[in-house]
C-alpha cells in the first residue's frame, strides 16, 4: 500500500515558519532587495519562483538561508503529535510506503518532517501525490485509515 500523507494538513503545518522566515528575509535583505511578503502567491511553489527571481537581484540562494532559518526556529512551530506518530509507526509496520507530498520548499519540507519525527519513515518527498496512492488529509483521516 502506498500511502501519501498532506505535510502540513496531517503532520504539521510549516506555514507559521515560512512566514516567520519571509518576514526575516524581508528585513535582512531589505538594504539589498526589497522583499513584500504580502505580495508573494499562496502557493509556495509559484511563491518559490518569484523568491528566485528576487534572489537574482543580489540575495544570493535564499533556499540555503531559508533551510537555516527553519533548522533554528522549527522547534518553536512544530510539534510531534503522539496519534500521528503512532500511526506512523502501525502504516511502517504494516510494510505501507509513506510518502509526503507539500508546496512547502524542500528545503523547509525536510526540516519539518525531522523536527516533527517522520523523516526516516517517509519514502519520498513530492509536491503532489503519486496516482495510485492512498491520499491522507487529516490526521483523523490517518487515524482511521486501513491497512
Amino acid at each position: 500500500m502506498r500511502v501519501a500523507l498532506d505535510l502540513d494538513a496531517v503532520l504539521g503545518d510549516t506555514r507559521p515558519l515560512w512566514d516567520a522566515w519571509l518576514e526575516d528575509a524581508a528585513r535582512r535583505f531589505r538594504s539589498i532587495a526589497e522583499l513584500d511578503p504580502a505580495t508573494l502567491p499562496d502557493d509556495r511553489s509559484e511563491a518559490a519562483r518569484e523568491l528566485d527571481r528576487w534572489a537574482e537581484r543580489g540575495i544570493g540562494d535564499w533556499r540555503a538561508s531559508l533551510g537555516r532559518f527553519a533548522e533554528d526556529h522549527a522547534p518553536v512551530y512544530l510539534r510531534p503529535r503522539a496519534p500521528v506518530s503512532a500511526a506512523l509507526r502501525r502504516l511502517e509496520a504494516a510494510g505501507a510506503r509513506i510518502d509526503v507530498f507539500t508546496d512547502a520548499p524542500e528545503e523547509l519540507a525536510r526540516v519539518a518532517l525531522s523536527q516533527l519525527g517522520a523523516a526516516r519513515r517517509v519514502q519520498a518527498l513530492t509536491t503532489q501525490p503519486e496516482d495510485g496512492a492512498v491520499v491522507v488529509r487529516s490526521p483523523d483521516q490517518l487515524a482511521r485509515l486501513e491497512i
